[in-house]
């Protein structure tokens, strides 16, 4: 978030300094928690430092109790250099994105045809009542009718191939997704085209889908950053220094992390309730912040001191209020 701050040298002149910060965010995807926060100056790239963080996380989750670890991200933070290291810890693996560049599109087009095979993606939600009727397309009817050129997917296709990056010195695997585009202006159809999708990785047994659909994974970043940012307000910019700001923003995403290990926090053991309160722990996982906030914190309470003991009488009702106090029960033992 950019600061404004005026600096006056004389009455006749003033000069703005404008300060930004351009925050490094490492998560765990499993349950959505901060495991880093690096602040740094605006004009800085996406990946610097990204490396450094990358090895405080997996260092934290090996040492938590995971077996594995699993780095994803973008093209910005496929850090070429660092990945036969990472690969030598065989708990590490990871799937990083490639820009496209000149040289990786001729390799791509040089695959054969038995190569390719077709992409078919599962369903976004599963339908537990009746299916409803698809509503009517019309920003694409008003592109169709106002001329406008309009590239529409028709398929998409996956292959794979061996692949070095020139800082490395092992051998990984690329894999290519070629989603095939329909170029159309009106109702006439123009012509055929397709662009490539590029991710490496050092996993070898699972199959190319099942790579890209975890790569894919990824985008609920975008989702946390949205929360850190509007929901606990943890990315933005207080005072007037990069470091406080930085300490700032770890204290806040705490917040987002108290989240959830409340959610963590109950266990589900023995009984016929097992699956609810699975279901709930995914929920509130799941939850935004704001939501969480008006669900478990802003409840009233009327506190009343009777024979040297306290009662704290809730004035009010919610549906999560079965979770808050079997939450309760667990932290009070």
């Amino acid at each position: 978030m950019p600061i404004v701050e005026p600096i006056r040298f004389s009455e006749r002149q003033a000069v703005i300094l404008v300060v930004a910060y351009h925050p490094l965010v490492v998560s765990l995807a499993n349950t959505g928690e901060v495991l880093s926060v690096l602040n740094r100056p605006g004009n800085r790239p996406s990946h610097e430092g990204a490396a450094t963080e990358v090895d405080r996380a997996v260092k934290v989750c090996l040492d938590g109790g995971f077996r594995q670890v699993l780095l994803r991200g973008d093209t910005d933070f496929s850090q070429t250099k660092h990945l036969d290291r990472w690969s030598a810890d065989p708990r590490v693996r990871f799937i990083f994105g490639l820009d496209q560049t000149a040289a990786r599109h001729v390799l791509a087009d040089d695959l054969q045809a038995a190569a390719w095979q077709e992409l078919e993606r599962p369903p976004r939600y599963e339908v537990k009542t009746q299916p409803r009727r698809q509503p009517l397309r019309v920003k694409e009817e008003i592109v169709r009718q106002r001329q406008f050129e309009n590239k529409r997917l028709v398929s998409e296709d996956v292959a794979e191939m061996p692949y070095r990056p020139f800082a490395c010195k092992n051998t990984y695997r690329l894999i290519v997704v070629r989603k095939n585009l329909s170029i159309e202006k009106g109702e006439m159809r123009l012509f055929d085209d397709y662009i490539y999708f590029f991710y490496l990785t050092n996993d070898q047994t699972s199959t190319p889908a099942a790579i890209v659909f975890g790569a894919n994974q990824r985008c609920n970043q975008e989702n946390l950053n949205a929360q850190l940012k509007g929901g606990v307000r943890a990315l933005t910019a207080p005072v007037d220094n990069l470091e406080s700001n930085w300490a700032y923003m770890v204290m806040t995403a705490l917040a987002w992390n108290l989240k959830a290990w409340f959610a963590l926090w109950p266990t589900e053991g023995p009984g016929r309730h097992v699956a609810r309160h699975q279901e709930e722990k995914q929920t509130i996982l799941g939850m935004e912040f704001k939501t969480f906030v008006n669900a478990f914190l802003r409840l009233p309470c009327q506190i009343v001191s009777a024979g040297r003991r306290l009662i704290y009488r809730l004035l009010s009702w919610n549906p999560w209020q079965r979770t808050f106090f079997r939450t309760f029960a667990q932290l009070h033992c």
